[in-house]
């Protein structure tokens, strides 16, 4: 086995930033709605949400693998082209982060590895099948799963609500909306810290350090699993306030429901190697959990947004990765300016974000105010059947007329 040069060394730090942005970026994905409807206190959700992305971790290698080996050729590929998907996937990351869109981590290393290698080998070298199978296909089917089953398991909810008794239900969809994002992040560990490991492994191959298809060292898998923890831990405010009062507005019921159907898709496909994207499940299962109570309404201005983010995902990070590819190529005055590039964009990008700062003080307020077909939904909507309080008898008195009364005529002049 050979030593790890500069360049993998290089490349291997720079995946653990990635690891570190897919962290914070994707906080949400487990404790929005937890932080959303006073669960749970923002610090400590993101606390409990850092262990368990560390223990999931350990969980499982398979979707590790499929990047690792499955997504494209590594015959041919070299260490530059890691590092050049890298910095796309990072930018990306990062202008979404900024503008407080919840979109896919996992898409945009996707998209900046297909870009890098298209452009470093060409077509050949990314396999056409496995893209279409274990990332397109998933990221139109998971959302959508999980949006469906959210929006049952809501209904369900508030019909045992109803019999039991709104109150006496209360505390107890707390206690398990707090146990349902623990299980999220638990699969968010499993899923997308994997990611983080298979790109690690991937760069260890083209470098000559390990055998191709080998399984992540050790020392990878704890890498990745503290990045995306402390990454996790200080809190992506800006898209936790999206996905938390953005999309909708969430009660315990709704809460419990979205996380626990979000985290069933998330381990299933963990399970099987389907590396999907764990933001596009918990959004669909929020907007499924608004649709799914009476009277609820997802604000479809803010979720039109995020469907555009997502398609542009993959197009965007993999133009960002050919790019970066095409100096990368040109030696290492080319790598040197990459990585310029890179450090001055994230600069840029802090920069911007502290002129309107969403810290753990304000991540509860509205995200924005309604649009128009959120406001005429709801007025049309009915509110969700609940004891009526106070004594509205004045009132209906006074806005119902009687039976008997007689109309009022015009005065006659």
């Amino acid at each position: 086995m050979e030593h790890i040069t500069l360049l993998l060394g290089i490349v291997i730090v720079t995946a653990l930033v990635f690891d570190f942005t897919n962290g914070f970026h994707d906080t949400a994905n487990a404790m929005a709605t937890t932080i959303s409807t006073g669960a749970l206190k923002p610090k400590t959700a993101v606390a409990m949400s850092a262990v368990l992305n560390l223990v999931g971790a350990f969980l499982s290698v398979e979707v590790a693998k499929t990047i690792s080996g499955g997504l494209i050729n590594e015959e041919g590929i070299r260490t530059e082209v890691i590092f050049a998907a890298l910095v796309g996937a990072i930018l990306w990351n990062l202008l979404t982060w900024l503008l407080g869109l919840p979109s896919s981590s996992s898409h945009a290393l996707f998209g900046g590895l297909i870009g890098a290698a298209v452009m470093s080998a060409g077509w050949s070298s990314v396999n056409g099948s496995t893209v279409v199978t274990k990332v397109l296909l998933p990221a139109v089917a998971a959302p959508i799963v999980a949006g469906l089953a959210a929006m049952l398991a809501t209904r369900l909810t508030y019909r045992i609500s109803d019999r039991a008794g709104q109150k006496a239900t209360a505390k107890g969809y707390r206690a398990g909306q707090i146990a349902s994002a623990g299980l999220v992040s638990l699969a968010h560990g499993t899923n997308d810290a994997q990611k983080t490991m298979g790109i690690i492994t991937l760069a260890l191959v083209t470098g000559g350090v390990i055998a191709p298809g080998s399984n992540p060292p050790t020392w990878v898998i704890v890498s990745a699993g503290t990045a995306i923890a402390l990454g996790t831990y200080l809190g992506g405010w800006r898209i936790i306030r999206t996905m938390g009062k953005g999309l909708t507005d969430l009660a315990p019921q709704q809460g419990f429901a979205a996380q626990t159907s979000a985290a069933t898709a998330i381990l299933a496909s963990s399970h099987i190697g389907f590396s999907l994207s764990t933001t596009q499940v918990c959004s669909g299962a929020v907007m499924g959990s608004g649709l799914g109570r009476k009277g609820g309404v997802v604000r479809w201005s803010t979720a039109t947004r995020m469907f555009v983010a997502w398609g542009l995902t993959l197009p965007a990070a993999g133009l960002a990765g050919a790019a970066a590819e095409f100096l990368t190529k040109q030696g290492t005055w080319g790598i040197v300016l990459t990585g310029a590039l890179l450090v001055a964009g994230a600069g840029a990008i802090w920069t911007l974000s502290r002129r309107q700062p969403v810290t753990i003080d304000n991540v509860n307020d509205a995200a924005e105010p309604a649009g128009v077909v959120t406001t005429a939904m709801a007025a049309v909507t009915p509110p969700p059947a609940g004891p009526v309080t106070g004594d509205l008898s004045g009132d209906l008195k006074t806005t119902i007329p009687s039976p008997d009364a007689e109309p009022t005529r015009p005065a006659t002049v």
